[in-house]
């Protein structure tokens, strides 16, 4: 018999432990915090969730349009020499910033001064000349009318019968050969005035000439690469000596969507549209512009309109040839309700977010949004300025749910809740 009562005893005990353990799992699991919280109530019992705030604010937003654009100096001027002629001195170094007016060569002068003097000589020349001229005319001026009344003088004795009427007629024909000779000289006369203003624009020309054997710069800008070094002949009009960029002011190449190009247009005109760029040489400040330039055409392989942005670049940041990040502000939202980005929730029904009410509890506000800027959206409907909503911990809530707001950087008022973000967790087990 107690032998038979030993295996009953065993069974019994079994059952003793199953029931214990069942026993402790359930209170276990009733105060420890275990396992991701649902989008039920919080942790057992109506505790509060909890969640991260913000208030919505109302300020001005301004709506830029980000791009990649490439530096482009304002004027990019060829070098070259107008004359030919030996290169004897080189004014400057490679690199050097130079301003307008600059002497940068100087080519050989002597084979133009020779033929500034040649036409000025040639210039004495035909002004003596033309001198000659007029005292010819002025000679044969007085002889012409000499002769005239001469002839008018014998005329009359002719008709009277007192001079022969052959007499009077020679009279006649030596006046008139006299004009005629009148005639010729104030025809040489024109003829050396011609000849002198003709030489003056030869001496003109070789004084120019002359003055190109000093090459100055045209521009304020950079020299590039000196490609002719001295004692060289250069041709004229041919032989490119160097290259000057301007880079005060500069420009900045950029294109942007063609849809943005009505937005663009519609400021164009009424006020300065302000452009940022963010050159790449490590330092982080941007600096500021205005666009200059729509083009005017879009590009159709890539639907994309070409601007220009100016920039005064008193600095040198900005440099022909580079890269640099672009913002264009294409507008500015006045009074815009603004959020943070991750407190916007999609569901069934749309986007919505979880506003606290004054109760501690939340409810589903379906919203619409607008323009994204950064991090922050606007919210054209659904909200007012100074609601608070929640922008982490959306997991664990519903509508009614009751929260606990927290600082932000994940530090609460309460001790017995877990971290509270998205779908947050609770301790394992309970210490």
């Amino acid at each position: 018999m107690t032998l038979s009562k030993r295996p009953c005893s065993l069974v019994s005990g079994l059952l003793l432990l199953v029931v214990a353990a069942g026993c402790s799992g359930s209170a276990a699991g009733t105060g420890g915090g275990g396992g991701r919280g649902g989008r039920g109530r919080g942790d057992g019992g109506g505790a509060a969730v909890p969640v991260v705030t913000t208030k919505v604010a109302e300020r001005d937003v301004p709506v830029d349009i980000a791009a990649i654009g490439n530096v482009e100096a304002f004027t990019t001027i060829s070098v070259r020499s107008q004359v030919t002629g030996q290169l004897q001195e080189v004014l400057f170094r490679e690199g050097d910033f130079v301003k307008k007016g600059q002497p940068l060569f100087k080519i050989d002068r002597r084979p133009f001064e020779a033929a500034l003097q040649q036409a000025e000589a040639n210039m004495v020349r035909d002004r003596a000349l033309l001198n000659q001229a007029e005292a010819q005319l002025a000679r044969d001026g007085a002889n012409a009318e000499y002769s005239q009344l001469s002839a008018e003088r014998q005329a009359r004795l002719a008709k009277d019968g007192i001079l022969s009427k052959d007499a009077a007629e020679q009279s006649r024909a030596s006046s008139e050969a006299t004009a005629a000779t009148v005639k010729a000289d104030r025809a040489a006369v024109e003829s050396a005035k011609a000849q002198l203003v003709a030489q003056q624009a030869v001496v003109d020309n070789a004084k120019v000439s002359l003055s190109y054997t000093t090459i100055s710069s045209p521009i304020d800008g950079r020299t590039g690469n000196l490609a002719v070094r001295n004692g060289n002949l250069v041709n004229q009009n041919n032989t490119e000596l160097i290259t000057i960029a301007q880079v005060e002011p500069i420009y900045v190449t950029f294109a942007v969507p063609s849809i943005q190009l009505a937005s663009v247009r519609s400021r164009v005109g009424k006020d300065k549209i302000p452009v940022t760029v963010t050159p790449q040489d490590g330092a982080p400040q941007s600096i500021e512009g205005e666009l200059a330039f729509i083009d005017n055409i879009v590009d159709a392989s890539t639907d994309t309109i070409k601007l220009k942005g100016r920039f005064a670049n008193s600095d040198h940041r900005l440099w022909p040839g580079q890269f640099a990040r672009v913002s264009l502000r294409v507008t500015t939202i006045p009074h815009a309700l603004v959020l943070p980005g991750q407190a916007i929730q999609t569901g069934q029904d749309g986007q919505f977010v979880f506003v606290v009410k004054d109760d501690g509890t939340v409810d589903q506000q379906p919203v619409t949004i607008g323009q994204r800027v950064g991090e922050d959206v606007v919210v054209e409907k659904g909200l007012k300025s100074g609601q608070v909503v929640v922008t982490e911990g959306q997991l664990r809530l519903e509508a009614g749910t009751k929260v606990q707001q927290g600082d932000g950087r994940g530090r609460f008022d309460g001790a017995g809740a877990g971290r509270g973000g998205r779908g947050g967790r609770g301790r394992g087990r309970q210490q």
